[in-house]
């Protein structure tokens, strides 16, 4: 076991003690928390002010807004694999410190654009540094967190993804108002700049933070003992198990992708909402989604602790997921406005209870060092699949006028990926990896 720090490794070191027990992987579960927020906060802002936007910007449309999308989800398959390797080669504390930091520059410079052009490549800025909040939060929670809570860690810091989506249409209102459409992207960007800074001050891996008791290292060190050597994404790749997270995420990633980058259009364009009066229906979703984010967690959690192994856990809480999302293939054929939130709303709940297990499942089949890498991997997957939805989302919504076949693709990818998930890997069991 390493040794544990000095004074000097921990700003608020001095304020631990070897006779309490600690909580401080919660702390950093909720650090985790905040950095998700204000990643969705940032990439949520132009999905709130598209339509806005459309008189604003010259040729911005459906299909051009599409593409603008589709940059920021290439650069995120791009950053997602470069994101896991620089992890697992930096360490969580400063591989998320430099990311944190460029996305924070790259979630500003909307603000100074003035073309559809300009947009794309300040979205293509925002998605390789956004890139690596997952992979280095899902790492930061293997080395926190023993394999028995990281389900729970891990729905609690998602979560933060509709808190942020909550906060966009809160806040962004108001900012227009004070500081313009262009200010509302840099005050927006800048949060970031004050995370990264708590978290340098405050980060540490557990063995070395003098806040952590001596009974919680133990609980966090209770799971059997790994190599702690770096594992390279082209070592995981050829895995079975790589390529069933990869392909869960490249069925179901471009569905959250759908609902967090279009629903405000389509609430606005299908009820006739406005900037202000889409505030309370799109807060009213993501608090819903809330639920679902921990309710996923807790589920598979429950069943561990009840005595069901790791495989029946997860894959019966993500069975649970998939089934709640069916009820929105009737959202585009219903009229009134309160019905669409609820059906929308339970969607989103489902799919991030879906994801809270399907982002655990690497950390249940492949070491600590490899786990940022095979996130990474599944996130580029994922990412793939989002680049394609985008496209075709906006020459649907140009030349159909319909969101039909966008519905029923969010209702029958779950259950496709759970089937996949389970062909490629009925048993949870650990991942071969070549030498």
């Amino acid at each position: 076991m390493a040794t544990r720090g000095t004074t000097s490794d921990s700003f608020f070191g001095t304020f631990g003690s070897p006779n309490r027990t600690s909580h401080q992987r919660w702390v950093i579960c909720s650090l985790l928390f905040f950095a998700t927020v204000i990643a969705y906060v940032d990439r949520g802002v132009i999905a709130y002010l598209e339509k806005f936007l459309e008189g604003i910007i010259p040729g911005l449309n459906s299909v051009r807004y599409g593409y603008i999308l589709a940059a920021f989800q290439a650069a995120y398959a791009i950053g997602m694999v470069v994101a896991g390797g620089v992890t697992d080669r930096l360490g969580t504390r400063r591989a998320f410190a430099i990311a944190i930091g460029l996305w924070s520059v790259a979630a500003m410079l909307p603000g100074a654009a003035f073309s559809v052009v300009t947009f794309g490549i300040a979205m293509f800025l925002l998605g390789l540094g956004e890139a690596a909040n997952f992979p280095a939060c899902i790492k930061t929670i293997a080395e926190w967190f023993p394999k028995r809570e990281r389900a729970l860690a891990t729905g609690i810091f998602n979560s933060g993804a509709n808190i942020g989506n909550i906060v966009v249409p809160l806040v962004v209102p108001t900012l227009v108002v004070l500081v313009s459409w262009r200010g509302a992207f840099v005050v927006t960007g800048g949060a970031g700049i004050v995370w990264l800074i708590g978290w340098l001050l405050y980060y540490r891996r557990p063995e070395l933070h003098r806040s952590v008791s001596k009974s919680e290292l133990e609980l966090i060190l209770s799971d059997p003992a790994e190599s702690l050597n770096r594992v390279p994404w082209s070592r995981v790749l050829p895995c079975r198990e790589t390529w069933a997270f990869a392909i869960g995420k490249f069925l179901t990633d471009p569905i959250w992708w759908f609902y967090l980058f279009w629903l405000p259009r389509y609430l606005q364009s299908t009820f006739g909402l406005s900037l202000a009066s889409d505030r309370l229906p799109l807060v009213a979703v993501y608090s819903i989604s809330t639920v679902g984010s921990i309710g996923g967690g807790w589920i598979s959690s429950g069943l561990l602790k009840a005595g069901k192994s790791a495989n029946v856990s997860r894959k019966t809480a993500m069975l649970i997921c998939a089934l709640c999302v069916l009820p929105v293939l009737a959202a585009p054929y219903i009229h009134h406005l309160w019905v669409v939130v609820g059906l929308v709303g339970l969607a989103t709940a489902a799919h991030q209870g879906w994801s809270a297990n399907l982002f655990t499942l690497p950390s249940d089949v492949f070491p600590k060092a490899a786990v940022a890498s095979v996130i990474g991997i599944g996130g580029m997957s994922g990412a793939i699949g989002g680049v394609l939805l985008q496209v075709a989302t906006g020459y649907i919504v140009k030349f159909t006028h319909s969101y039909v076949p966008l519905f029923v693709t969010a209702c029958v990818a779950y259950l496709l990926a759970l089937a996949a998930i389970h062909g490629i890997m009925p048993k949870l069991a650990p991942a071969e990896i070549a030498s």
